[in-house]
């Protein structure tokens, strides 16, 4: 019995090339898989130092248009104004995992602060429970002169899937400076970022100090399955063209 030789085609040679520009890719994707990594943990580790760092002043109105919110997301800051209670706006959320006694759905308690220097910032006073929003919403609320040292956080993004406002509960789904000021109807300027007030009394509404700093980080997992993909996909290409190439006994 003769073995006959084979003859590969163009189809032979384009699916080589294929593979081997999968492994390319995959080889690609875990690189950049790691280098995400190390934004991943560099962010990571710039937020602990900004959060162990005294507070900031709250900067002059004036000079609110010279940043980025990213320039002091994070970082503790200090506000001292007289609360608009009557504007407060409630920001629906899912308390999954809380530091007090509240979880589950409710809503932030967003209520304008009239800054000294001028101008309004939102201070989130808190999380509440669904079942206690009107009586926020009818509550008079803090008087006075308040001094509000709390975190920085920059706007959350509205989607195409966010739902406008409740113009008649005064119910708001992202915190978003300038939808919440548009919502209880707040024409002064508006500092870009929200004020997350510290903890109060144990079981006291709002629940403050409920800031959620993490940042999902499985950069490593993804790099190991993409190089996985990298090294297993020319392992398959090698058994392939074994299979191919070998030859096969002539009928």
């Amino acid at each position: 019995m003769t073995r006959a030789p084979r003859r590969f085609g163009l189809w032979f040679w384009t699916f080589i090339l294929f593979m081997l520009v999968l492994t390319g890719l995959f080889g690609r994707l875990g690189k950049w898989q790691l280098d995400r990594l190390g934004e991943k943990e560099a962010l990571i580790a710039a937020v602990d130092r900004q959060m162990a760092e005294q507070p900031y002043d709250l900067p002059a109105i004036d000079q609110w248009g010279l940043f980025s919110a990213d320039t002091f997301a994070y970082h503790r800051m200090i506000a001292t104004g007289t609360y608009l209670n009557d504007a407060t706006v409630l920001v629906f959320t899912n308390l999954a995992t809380p530091n007090g006694s509240f979880s589950g759905p409710g809503y932030w308690v967003m209520t304008p602060l009239k800054l000294d220097s001028g101008g309004i910032i939102f201070i989130n006073r808190g999380f509440i429970p669904q079942s206690s929003s009107a009586t926020f919403l009818g509550a008079p609320g803090p008087s006075g002169t308040q001094t509000i040292s709390g975190i920085a956080r920059a706007p959350e993004p509205a989607n195409a899937f966010t739902p406008g406002p409740d113009k008649a509960k005064r119910i708001e789904w992202v915190r978003d400076p300038v939808r919440l000021a548009a919502l209880a109807g707040i024409t002064d300027p508006v500092f870009a970022l929200t004020l997350d007030a510290p903890a109060g009394e144990a079981g006291a509404l709002p629940q403050g100090g409920e800031t959620v700093v993490e940042f999902p980080n499985n950069h490593l997992g993804y790099a190991f399955t993409w190089f996985g993909f990298a090294l297993i996909t020319p392992l398959l290409l090698a058994y392939w063209v074994w299979r191919q190439v070998r030859p096969r006994p002539e009928t």
